[in-house]
């Protein structure tokens, strides 16, 4: 590949950037753009359902219940005369 091709690549990219623009080649930016804030978007929401209502039921409680059991289990936060071994 010599210069001269380089250099023609290169000035093709700035003049779709510049004032001799592609419309399809913004059209296509905006649309693959807007496709990803739209996943954004989504996925956001989707955290946001699964991190406030859990799937299917009480995610939190059930979280809560098994620290607590694990904490008991392994003596964790307990002072050394309260832990059981």
């Amino acid at each position: 590949m010599d210069i001269a091709t380089l250099a023609m690549g290169i000035k093709n990219i700035v003049l779709q950037i510049g004032p001799a623009y592609d419309p399809l080649f913004y059209d296509v930016m905006i649309y693959i753009f807007g496709t990803m804030m739209f996943g954004i978007f989504l996925l956001s929401v989707i955290a946001y359902w699964i991190r406030h209502k859990g799937i299917g039921g009480t995610a939190r409680e059930t979280w809560v219940q098994e620290l607590e059991r694990y904490y008991e289990r392994e003596g964790i936060g307990l002072l050394p005369e309260e832990r059981r071994r």
